[in-house]
């Protein structure tokens, strides 16, 4: 099953509308990226590991920032897929790349 971004933005919005605070989600958000930097210092030697499955901590790390950044747009009503598109078009034009997402997706 694929999940899209406005289904996931309505689903987080249905949850969060009661009693979903901007602050404390942006906390978790906070919280959630320190645990993905613990992760990638794992992975990259700088912090001790034992025999974790770090590919998978990261998944699930980057999932729960992923969660709570929809979660914030969704409170205050941002349409993300517009945004990302409208953004990586601006991205695309001052890194002079090759296409945008929009064409990318046309291109598919």
């Amino acid at each position: 099953m694929k999940v899209s971004i406005t289904d996931y933005e309505d689903y987080l919005y249905d949850h969060y509308k009661t009693h979903g605070i901007d602050t404390s989600l942006f906390m978790k958000l906070v919280e959630e990226v320190g645990e993905v930097a613990e992760v990638l210092n794992k992975r990259d030697g700088r912090k001790a590991s034992d025999s974790e499955d770090l590919k998978s901590q990261l998944a699930n790390e980057l999932v729960d920032v992923i969660h709570y950044a929809f979660a914030i747009a969704s409170l205050n009503q941002i349409n993300l897929n517009d945004v990302i598109l409208e953004k990586d078009k601006k991205a695309s034009i001052k890194y002079h790349h090759e296409r945008n997402l929009e064409q990318f997706l046309l291109e598919r």
